[in-house]
């Protein structure tokens, strides 16, 4: 790392510290002990997608496809998803979620938002709050391609 800065080497270390470690508290806030964090995550990520294929979720989530069936037969159980034919290919199913999951991915996106304005709010004054929303603008600029 020669060419990189002392100052960007030590941002890029501890960015991804504290993201990871604020990642697992906000899981832990809302986490529903009856799933597996893949789960949850793949649940989040049907609710986003809309109706999608499990190969195009497995493609989306970065797991093979055979481990996302796995994860959406568990999700099926819980009665959070449904499958239903393409009506572009009856060969293939659309993965959707039901009424059940819709409401638990919202509520478990309020409850960590709700923990995290309340966590800004108690731990932080408006002056860091306001330098927090600052670092936030220029740090958009790293999920840009």
């Amino acid at each position: 790392m020669a060419d990189i800065s002392d100052s960007a080497t030590r941002a890029a270390r501890d960015l991804r510290v504290v993201f990871s470690r604020l990642r697992r508290r906000i899981r832990e806030v809302a986490q529903d002990t009856d799933l597996s964090p893949s789960q949850e995550s793949a649940l989040t990520l049907v609710g986003k997608h809309g109706a999608a294929t499990a190969s195009a979720l497995a493609a989306a989530e970065g797991v093979r496809p055979q481990s996302m069936a796995t994860t959406l037969a568990a999700l099926d159980q819980h009665g959070l998803i449904r499958r239903a034919p393409d009506p572009e290919d009856g060969r293939r199913q659309l993965v959707t979620l039901t009424d059940a999951g819709r409401a638990r991915t919202e509520g478990n996106r309020q409850v960590r938002e709700e923990w995290l304005a309340r966590a800004f709010q108690d731990r932080y004054s408006e002056e860091e709050r306001q330098t927090v929303l600052r670092a936030l603008e220029l740090m958009e600029r790293l999920s840009q391609p």
